[in-house]
């Protein structure tokens, strides 16, 4: 679902680089996009296994004007993330912003019954060592050259927990941990902070059984904003943190959920 009005687009990234983790597809393609449309200079794009996916974010981050430059890596494993961020700040001539949006949501489980320690292994490897790889790796570079911003997307799951995948509602508390921990490491040079939607319809949440069963439409009635915004609108809330107008702002918890988990919502 698109946003209800259109609003005008800032140009909060004017001559900047911005790398977006998983922007093959979802949130992360749309996150590319919006920098790409907000002024960035480059867009670096990073993918695990969507090679078709982060070309066709790049032909539209480079449709909007910015330089598009394709990154390969799987982020659950630290010395692949090593290797990125080499080669991001060599091919980038630096970095201004990384936007670390990589995460398994354990898609397919269903129910708490369904769990494997195998998900879980996973699951954790990628949303907790992975983004603290990223913050880790990206950050220490950012420190050197002098300034740099780090958004970590997180989730509303901390708030409610999660009885269908309880690995995913663990691995998102932990990266507030991190987050916290960075932001204090970074300080005052190199901002951290966590970016937490609500639900997106995504593509692949669109695409879900329990979704098209009816659960997209129980919570739009549970959401005081009335619907379930998709990626595109929220890109530019998760770019928020990065830009000069949060300049104050580390270690931070930031939600967009339309209200959902409010008290009394």
């Amino acid at each position: 679902m698109s946003h209800p009005r259109p609003v005008p687009v800032p140009r909060r990234f004017q001559g900047r680089s911005v790398l977006v983790t998983g922007a093959g597809t979802g949130f992360g393609a749309a996150i590319a996009r919006r920098a790409a449309l907000e002024g960035a200079a480059t867009v670096g794009i990073h993918y695990r296994s969507s090679r078709a996916g982060a070309e066709e974010t790049a032909e539209a981050v480079e449709e909007a004007g910015a330089k598009a430059e394709l990154f390969q890596a799987d982020i659950a494993e630290w010395s692949s993330v090593t290797a990125l961020a080499d080669e991001v700040f060599d091919r980038l001539g630096g970095l201004d912003v990384a936007i670390n949006n990589v995460g398994d949501v354990a898609r397919e489980q269903m129910s708490w019954r369904d769990l494997t320690e195998e998900s879980v292994d996973h699951v954790l490897a990628v949303d907790i060592k992975g983004t603290m790889a990223c913050t880790h790796e990206f950050g220490s570079r950012m420190l050197d050259q002098g300034h740099g911003a780090i958004v970590n997307i997180g989730s509303t799951v901390i708030v409610r927990g999660s009885a269908r995948a309880p690995q995913y509602a663990a691995a998102k508390y932990g990266i507030l941990g991190l987050t916290k921990s960075y932001a204090h490491a970074f300080a005052p040079t190199v901002r951290v902070n966590v970016f937490a939607p609500g639900f997106i319809e995504t593509d692949a949440t669109l695409a879900r059984q329990d979704w098209r069963d009816g659960r997209g439409d129980q919570l739009r009635k549970l959401t005081p904003m009335g619907r379930i915004p998709g990626p595109d609108e929220l890109a530019g809330t998760a770019l928020f943190l990065a830009t000069d107008d949060a300049s104050h702002m580390t270690g931070g918890y930031v939600v967009a959920d339309g209200g959902y988990n409010m008290v009394g919502a």
